[in-house]
């Protein structure tokens, strides 16, 4: 069991029967009475977001997840498929729990799932990722001077804000925390 103030952005916990993952954490302090700490979590098996609101003091049972180093193969569409680096067995996961990174897959990259028990729960991708840019807006004489940004399709159809001089075929390096443009590869 864990106090409620150390929930942090990106912990587990289980909250009756189902399997929650933090993704907003905010601490209100009022002038008098307890501090409440409200939260906006994931369920992890269905996937709805939902606001929970805890007292100072509370408690929930926190979640021990294993990492399990994977390569992705395909998306079956149903599924994506993974196969685990050391045993080569293949695990297959619900598109619900990748949809909003789906951008981010690219065949055999190496990622890692967070499992619990046996059920996997969460992802964690690279740092950064190298992209081929397939689209590109043209860029505009004299535009330079102000520091301007278009925006580029990937091959897995990632749109990114990069500097005008990125062109069709250029290699780009990509925060994938945040979506945003580091650098020309």
């Amino acid at each position: 069991m864990i106090d409620v103030n150390q929930l942090r952005r990106g912990t587990s916990f289980i909250q009756g029967n189902d399997l929650y993952k933090v993704l907003e954490y905010s601490h209100n302090k009022p002038g008098r009475g307890k501090a409440t700490i409200r939260v906006t979590v994931r369920n992890v098996r269905t996937g709805a977001n939902v606001q929970m609101t805890f007292n100072s003091g509370d408690r929930v049972e926190d979640v021990r997840l294993e990492k399990r180093q994977v390569q992705y193969l395909y998306d079956d569409g149903r599924f994506y498929v993974f196969m685990d680096n050391t045993t080569y067995e293949q695990t297959f996961v619900n598109h619900s729990l990748m949809d909003d990174h789906k951008m981010y897959l690219v065949e055999n990259m190496d990622l890692e799932l967070l499992f619990y028990e046996t059920e996997v729960v969460d992802f964690i991708l690279p740092q950064s990722m190298d992209f081929e840019v397939v689209e590109a807006e043209n860029a505009i004489a004299g535009d330079t001077a102000t520091g301007a940004t278009k925006e580029v399709i990937t091959q897995t159809g990632l749109k990114v804000k990069t500097p005008l001089f990125v062109n069709i075929g250029d290699r780009i390096r990509v925060n994938t925390s945040e979506g945003t443009y580091i650098t020309r590869v």
